[in-house]
């Protein structure tokens, strides 16, 4: 389950003012919060506590004392984690450069881990599993993920199409079946390609995953299976490195959970195309 702070900071940009309004007191007292009581909060905040009690139905919490419950644990964690996630600064060492990318990296890793459902995921596996087709659609970086996993599946023989340009995705889209699964990609899920896609998508009956950020957005509400990443993007990181990570490590897990669905199948697959791929290398002595 994803800890209080991280589902606040995703799920920001989608509370109404008065619920930004109490998510950033607990973001930037989550240590006072955990002692307050809800008139407490809300009178600090400005608000009434029903406003409150709105938030935590909003965050997914059944009430007030289980929001406080996870928070006391995100404050228990964060005391152990001495490891500071930072923004590179101007006229960085190459040093500090290297650690910083490699731990923010490591980072959005740990905070898909943390907002990916496994239900969800599994269902997203046989989905795959059971398809005819499997199309990846995304646009910008997302487009660069759809690619890659493009590339995956083809491995293990799956009919694959994957494009980063809207009007390719629109014309594939339309050639889809209920038989098939097609897979957006889209950190906001407020792309305005990726959405007019996905209501392409949907008069073909063809079964919408969604990878997105974690908590409700326009992508994730037409799609059957929602799959979340998490990552907290900062000044320089903000040309989406940290999403891009976290959509990678959902396809990666998407993609080794159907070759282990049917292990022996994808293998042959797999075996064949190394071997042809491998005659695309130049090898020394040859």
């Amino acid at each position: 389950m994803a800890g209080c702070m991280l589902r606040i900071q995703e799920m920001m940009g989608s509370l109404t003012n008065k619920e930004q309004q109490i998510a950033t007191y607990i973001l930037d007292y989550p240590a006072d919060v955990v002692h307050m009581s809800i008139d407490e909060l809300a009178s600090a905040c400005s608000v009434s506590a029903s406003s409150v009690i709105r938030l935590c139905k909003t965050l997914g919490y059944s009430g007030y004392k289980e929001l406080c419950r996870v928070l006391s644990m995100d404050l228990a964690l964060n005391q152990q984690d001495n490891i500071t996630y930072t923004d590179v600064r101007p006229g960085d060492s190459i040093r500090n450069i290297i650690r910083s990318v490699s731990l923010n990296s490591v980072k959005a890793i740990e905070n898909t881990m943390a907002v990916l459902d496994e239900t969800e995921l599994e269902k997203a596996v046989r989905a795959v599993s059971q398809a005819r087709r499997v199309d990846f659609y995304g646009v910008g970086t997302s487009g660069t993920v759809a690619l890659d996993a493009h590339n995956k599946f083809l491995r293990i023989n799956k009919i694959s199409v994957a494009s980063s340009d809207p009007h390719l995705q629109v014309l594939a889209a339309t050639t889809l079946t209920p038989e098939d699964v097609a897979v957006l990609i889209s950190y906001t899920g407020e792309t305005k390609d990726i959405l007019e896609t996905a209501d392409v998508i949907a008069e073909t009956g063809a079964t919408i995953i969604s990878i997105t950020r974690y908590g409700r957005n326009p992508l994730s509400d037409r799609a059957a299976i929602r799959l979340c990443s998490s990552a907290s993007e900062t000044l320089i990181r903000s040309a989406t490195m940290g999403s891009r990570i976290g959509q990678l490590s959902i396809i990666d897990m998407l993609y080794t959970a159907v070759v282990s669905q049917d292990y022996d199948v994808a293998k042959r697959h797999i075996d064949k195309t190394r071997l042809i791929t491998a005659r695309k290398r130049i090898r020394s002595g040859n």
